[in-house]
């Protein structure tokens, strides 16, 4: 069984930036797509950004100050720049995975916090 392990949230500035991370638990075959989404206090799941082999796409209101990406080791980042109170939430990775060349199955994270004030 494959896991996704969050890292990076924290608390920081209105300006600042954070650089979340998921990687699996163990070593896959390859990712079909990965996202991230993020969930505030009394509010319903929204995608932030999804990455699938058609192409990237971020919500309205982090396009050109978030960045989704991977690197060489199928680590998923979601890299946040300038970021607002309102970015305030639990952040939750989402890939779609292959653990051998015929298996693959979607996976979240644990969610990890991001905190933006003052």
């Amino acid at each position: 069984q494959v896991q996704l392990v969050e890292s990076g949230g924290g608390l920081v500035q209105p300006g600042g930036s954070l650089r979340l991370s998921c990687a699996a638990s163990r070593s896959i075959f390859s990712i079909n797509a990965m996202g991230w989404y993020r969930q505030a206090p009394g509010k319903q799941r929204e995608l932030v950004a999804v990455s699938r082999s058609s192409g990237t796409r971020y919500a309205d209101s982090v396009k050109g100050r978030f960045t989704i990406s991977r690197d060489a080791e199928n680590t998923v980042y979601l890299q946040m720049n300038n970021l607002k109170p309102e970015d305030t939430a639990v952040y939750y990775c989402q890939v779609v995975l292959a653990t051998t060349p015929t298996t693959w199955a979607n996976y979240w994270g644990q969610g990890t916090q991001v905190t933006v004030s003052s």
